[in-house]
């Protein structure tokens, strides 16, 4: 069969967008390590964690399809990739069907987080509205009559949820405890990943803008997203720096520096939409080394 021609599993793949996981995991990894630096390492709470985080993702990849493809924002003359309800190989109704079974995947897996690593009737009630909160977040990014992503708010809620909650829940899960240092990390993770979604809202502009999906891209501009791109990055950085591990090894993460540094130029001297194209994945890469640098500094530490 030519690999070319769509297929309902093909279909399925584009849609549950596979390649988003490792960037989605890295958080999780930074998180455990700092865990493992507070020699608080729990493998079987740090392996749920992931589980749920990735299934997260999943329910946010299937929703964002869900909705661009009903409010006809996804056209053929858009430069990203089209998925399969745009392609006509997967009908709304099994979408609907995909969420509900990845929403009660998501229950389960995180019930199980919930009821393995809480110990305290607390923590239970607070990470049962987190994930409540994390599940309608994931939805209603694209889904329901005022989606958020469509008001420019995907970049904070990105953020929140890919950094702050991803790394701080992380570390508390296996700790117990809240340290004041490991927002620094997480900033960090939540920013590298805002530069993701930047990416593919510069890549997507026109036709967001001409279907009325206001990211802050569009907003911004092409120019001004751009620099603010560049802000994401140095800022990420700085957070990295800033976390002072009293090693050596905590640098480790410098030697992603000339990759992110050669993307910010590219990504400056190239105006078009299309040639954000390949940004995109070089953006993933580039923010998987530099977490991924950070955590093994942390571990060496």
């Amino acid at each position: 069969m030519n690999a070319s021609v769509p297929t309902p599993i093909t279909a399925w793949l584009e849609s549950l967008r596979p390649r988003t996981l490792p960037l989605t995991f890295a958080s999780i990894v930074v998180g455990s390590a700092i865990a493992a630096w507070h020699n608080s390492l729990k493998p079987g709470v740090a392996l749920l964690v992931l589980l749920t985080a990735g299934l997260l993702q999943i329910l946010s990849n299937l929703a964002n399809d869900y909705g661009d493809a009903a409010k006809g924002s996804d056209k053929e003359d858009r430069i990203g990739p089209l998925r399969g309800m745009q392609k006509g190989m997967i009908t709304q109704a099994q979408m609907k069907q995909a969420l509900v079974i990845t929403v009660m995947l998501n229950a389960i897996a995180g019930g199980s987080l919930i009821a393995v690593a809480c110990e305290q009737p607390s923590d239970i009630i607070g990470f049962l509205m987190l994930g409540v909160l994390s599940i309608i977040a994931a939805i209603t990014y694209t889904v329901g009559t005022k989606p958020y992503g469509y008001l420019g708010l995907g970049d904070v809620s990105v953020l929140v949820f890919f950094g702050w909650l991803s790394v701080a829940g992380t570390y508390y899960l296996q700790t117990h405890s809240f340290n004041n240092m490991v927002m620094l990390p997480a900033t960090a993770c939540g920013l590298l990943a805002t530069a993701v979604l930047n990416i593919n809202n510069l890549r997507d502009i026109d036709s967001d803008r001409a279907n009325g999906k206001n990211t802050l891209a569009v907003q911004l501009g092409p120019q001004r997203a751009r620099v603010y791109h560049v802000l994401l990055l140095s800022s990420a950085v700085l957070c990295f720096a800033l976390c002072n591990l009293h090693s050596p090894w905590g640098w480790l993460f410098l030697l992603a520096i000339p990759l992110l540094v050669c993307h910010a130029l590219r990504v400056l001297r190239n105006p078009t939409p299309v040639g954000m194209r390949p940004m995109l994945e070089h953006m993933v890469k580039a923010a998987l080394l530099t977490n991924l640098l950070f955590a093994i500094g942390v571990a060496l530490s």
